[in-house]
């Protein structure tokens, strides 16, 4: 097993993916972790934080897609930076998987041209967690990759989603829930009218209905299917609610729960190879668990068993 990881992605690159890195191989003994950057930049602090060079490979590259600038004409005028050599060593084989703290829509776009979605998913997805009160975790859906969807892009992000929360969130049968503005079948706009149906006939998922705003930090569902737009307001309120806590000295172990980097990345879900996607100003914690997470995505196989529940559905 080899994961690769963009030393050059974040605010605080390399240093906190080295650190990361360095933090990840105290806790895992087996996997071995490709780091592509700047060998100026990475190789002083390889040797300061004495990295084991036979588990850490090393990929130089001479260029930088910086946060600002456009995915496209960055990855198709940078061929040299970390993320496009990235993707190109996991088009070739060369890594089981990719992550990245850097330019989101690069990821995303390189996702898309490299490894490509899985044969029968329409358009993949994107998922961040959601703190439960009793100590669980849900699943949001999508919270930023498709601001406008169709009906049967919910459906399958329900599928994705549902197969992520068993493999990786170790839920043995997560209820499924569409966010709505009402508990009643007949609710909500012409997207969630035209999905419930879609959902509530899914053999594929365990769907309990609709669920309210009210509920996603309670019991109510595991997984929580929107369309990007709805998922990403949501999303940024729950950063708040952590913002606001470290605001105000609230010392609370509930309201710690919604610091992001204790559980990785993002996910690119429907895609035939893990990707994650982390937040900018991640530091080592976030990237150590990015690595777990990859890692966990890859020792379940889940990529594997969403290509066999697509085949299945064509």
């Amino acid at each position: 097993m080899n994961i690769l990881l963009d030393a050059m992605g974040g605010d605080y690159a390399p240093q906190e993916a080295i650190k990361g890195v360095k933090s990840f191989l105290s806790e895992d003994a087996t996997t071995t972790i490709s780091l592509v950057g700047s060998e100026e930049l990475c190789m002083p602090l390889l040797k300061e934080h004495e990295i084991d060079l036979n588990r850490v490979s090393f990929i130089p590259s001479t260029q930088v897609i910086e946060m600002h600038e456009h995915p496209t004409k960055a990855l198709k005028e940078k061929q040299n930076s970390s993320i496009a050599i990235g993707f190109q060593h996991l088009k070739e084989g060369n890594a089981d998987a990719f992550i990245s703290a850097g330019n989101t829509g690069a990821m995303l776009v390189g996702t898309a041209f490299s490894i490509k979605a899985i044969e029968g998913v329409l358009r993949p997805t994107i998922g961040s967690p959601a703190p439960k009160l009793n100590g669980g975790l849900g699943l949001l859906l999508d919270v930023g990759l498709n601001a406008d969807c169709k009906p049967e892009l919910l459906d399958q992000f329900a599928v994705l989603g549902s197969l992520y929360s068993q493999e990786v969130l170790g839920i043995a049968n997560p209820r499924v829930g569409l966010v709505n503005i009402g508990e009643e079948e007949g609710k909500g706009n012409l997207l969630a009218q035209a999905t419930y149906p879609l959902l509530k006939n899914n053999s594929l998922i365990h769907f309990i209905g609709n669920v309210e705003g009210r509920d996603l930090l309670l019991d109510k569902a595991d997984i929580y299917v929107c369309e990007g737009f709805v998922g990403n307001v949501i999303l940024k309120t729950l950063e708040s609610v952590y913002t606001v806590s470290l605001k105000r000295k609230i010392k609370d172990e509930y309201f710690d729960r919604f610091n992001f980097e204790y559980y990785g990345g993002t996910p690119i879900l429907g895609v035939s190879k893990p990707v994650i996607i982390g937040h900018g100003i991640s530091s080592a914690l976030a990237f150590k668990n990015m690595i777990h997470q990859a890692k966990k995505m890859l020792d379940t196989d889940l990529c594997g068993k969403m290509k066999q529940k697509f085949s299945q559905l064509k």
